[in-house]
């Protein structure tokens, strides 16, 4: 496991096991107990806690700026304040790929059915507080966020839920999707040098992505192709006050998603790679699929999501005040169910219809 030899906190009832890393504060593992089943992405190289890493002591992690928080992420890890890459003066001052949330160590306090981390982010002048609660019997884990400003200047900034799901549960050809999309694009430029599984800066709706080799690829069901790479931003219906994605695996009958409100992350970001990154530490060794909800549409720096302005006419970065909070609330679930109470999966559905799934757990 990429995460057995680090610190982990422990949230549970008699339904499932939530296990997060003080290092990074990365949601690391959501497993049903029922069938032992864990949806997030373990790393399948072994990764260490930011106060550990070292850039010449963990040269397998590369020296981009990207290389500590790879370093140590799994599962679930927050990008904030940035969602994507620094800029060249961010860089040069010490701010990586995603900002500081996922690469500083959290403070952590728990007590029966709820924990509350907390970080403090020096670069940012950003404080950040998650608390989570789990009652008892339930298959649900509610989230809440709150990010407090200490400049006293407005900032913008990213923030992104960057969930990330994994084999077994990730399987080709055969995990299920549904998300609240509407309208989507391609990210431009090249995503994945000489695997980019889609035609470069398309825009398209909802779930039917042009792929580069002709045709259209339904979105709903997990790639079989040998080798690709793919990003892929979803702008989440306007309609609904609040906003999911969810995913199921037939074999294991196991069903898990997210629900947030719209307000607080409009964007649903998909991230896949399929094998195709061969530069340490991935190696050509990791299949992924990123379910990445946020403020913006695309990994890419603070200047460029201000200067891109609106997309769909939706905005694409966040604000938090002078010396102000800011509070996100989201939801994470998973539970069994049969594939015969759950016939209409990847073909379409609403959000009441995924709570009944969900409700009627077996």
């Amino acid at each position: 496991m990429g995460i057995s030899n680090r610190p982990q906190v422990h949230l549970e009832n008699d339904r499932l096991r939530l296990t997060l890393l003080p290092g990074g504060g990365h949601i690391a593992a959501v497993e049903l107990k029922k069938n032992g089943v864990n949806p997030l992405w373990d790393p399948p190289w072994e990764t260490v806690d930011p106060s550990a890493y070292d850039p010449k002591a963990h040269p397998e992690f590369g020296s981009d700026v990207d290389a500590r928080v790879l370093a140590g992420i799994a599962g679930h890890n927050l990008c904030f304040d940035i969602f994507g890459v620094p800029s060249e003066e961010e860089a040069a001052a010490g701010l990586g790929v995603h900002g500081e949330a996922s690469s500083v160590d959290w403070e952590v306090e728990s007590g029966d059915g709820w924990m509350q981390t907390k970080a403090d982010l020096p670069l940012a002048g950003m404080q950040i507080v998650r608390r989570l609660e789990l009652p008892r019997g339930s298959g649900r884990v509610d989230i809440s966020e709150t990010a407090t400003n200490l400049a006293g200047i407005d900032r913008a900034v990213g923030w992104t839920q960057h969930a990330t799901l994994g084999p077994p549960f990730l399987e080709k050809g055969e995990t299920l999707f549904e998300a609240s999309a509407t309208r989507s694009k391609v990210i431009d430029g090249e995503f994945a040098p000489g695997a980019d599984r889609f035609v470069s800066g398309a825009e398209f709706d909802w779930p039917l992505a042009p792929l580069a080799a002709g045709g259209l690829d339904d979105m709903r069901r997990a790639l079989s192709v040998e080798v690709s790479g793919a990003f892929t931003t979803h702008l989440m219906d306007a309609g609904q006050d609040e906003s999911f994605f969810a995913a199921y695996q037939p074999s294991t009958e196991t069903l898990f998603g997210y629900v947030w409100n719209r307000r607080d992350f409009p964007w649903l970001g998909i991230w896949e790679e399929n094998f195709s990154r061969q530069h340490s530490p991935w190696s050509g060794t990791t299949l992924t699929r990123g379910m990445e909800f946020g403020a913006s549409p695309f990994p890419e720096t603070r200047r460029e999501a201000i200067e891109r302005g609106r997309l769909f006419g939706e905005r694409t970065i966040g604000w938090i005040p002078a010396r102000s909070s800011v509070r996100a609330d989201y939801a994470l679930f998973i539970c069994r169910v049969p594939p015969r109470d759950i016939p209409g999966f990847g073909s379409g559905m609403t959000l009441d219809e995924l709570r009944r799934y969900a409700d009627g757990e077996s």
